[in-house]
């Protein structure tokens, strides 16, 4: 069945929930900055506005290392050429086009620390929330402190949701933003939290 998306109280004394404690798993998504990658360069075509579907138009090439994290991270700001300073973007309902700012499925911009993403039925569109507690990373090591104070600390609204089937039960992806001297995958904030608890914010 699929989480509780209504608060549920975890004992008269405790803290309101989303769900159950330690019962979710939250993963990170961010945007790529086309000059932190040099992959053998790649033509790419789509679309050259938004509010358009798998268009033919030549977008540019750009680095196949960076073309990738953009297909799994859902953006990318493109920082030489002609096109400098815009984004590019990719879903699976459009593939790529550029832009000039990310966006949630709705069309807005993206907010570094804020937006979210998740099954619409675990949680819903609009809802707010904080993380209480950080679990346990991939390799099972507890998340460092820093880095789950920072999660801690700030507060969440799901603004975009997951392909059907693609989210699963109990599962949040929070947006870090772009990318600023190194890639965020050799990060610690670029990481998974399992066994996370959720509560309304």
């Amino acid at each position: 069945a699929p989480a509780v998306s209504a608060p549920a109280v975890s004992g008269s004394a405790g803290p309101v929930l989303l769900g159950r404690a330690g019962g979710w798993r939250v993963t990170t998504y961010y945007t790529a900055l086309e000059s932190l990658y040099d992959g053998e360069l790649k033509a790419v075509k789509g679309c050259a506005r938004f509010h358009c579907s798998h268009g033919r138009t030549p977008l540019g090439k750009y680095p196949e290392d960076f073309l990738k994290v953009v297909q799994m991270e859902g953006s990318g700001r493109i920082t030489g050429g002609p096109r400098r300073g815009r984004y590019l973007n990719w879903s699976h309902s459009v593939g790529f086009w550029l832009d000039d700012s990310t966006r949630d499925s709705r069309g807005r911009p993206l907010k570094p620390w804020t937006s979210a993403a998740a099954d619409r039925s675990v949680l819903a569109r609009g809802q707010r929330f904080a993380i209480l507690g950080c679990g346990r990373d991939g390799s099972g090591r507890p998340i460092e402190p820093k880095v789950c104070a920072a999660f801690r600390g700030a507060r969440w609204t799901v603004t975009d949701l997951f392909r059907p089937g693609y989210g699963g039960e109990n599962h949040a992806d929070v947006y870090l933003g772009e990318e600023k001297g190194s890639r965020l995958s050799e990060s610690p904030f670029y990481t998974t939290l399992n066994g996370a608890t959720l509560g309304p914010s």
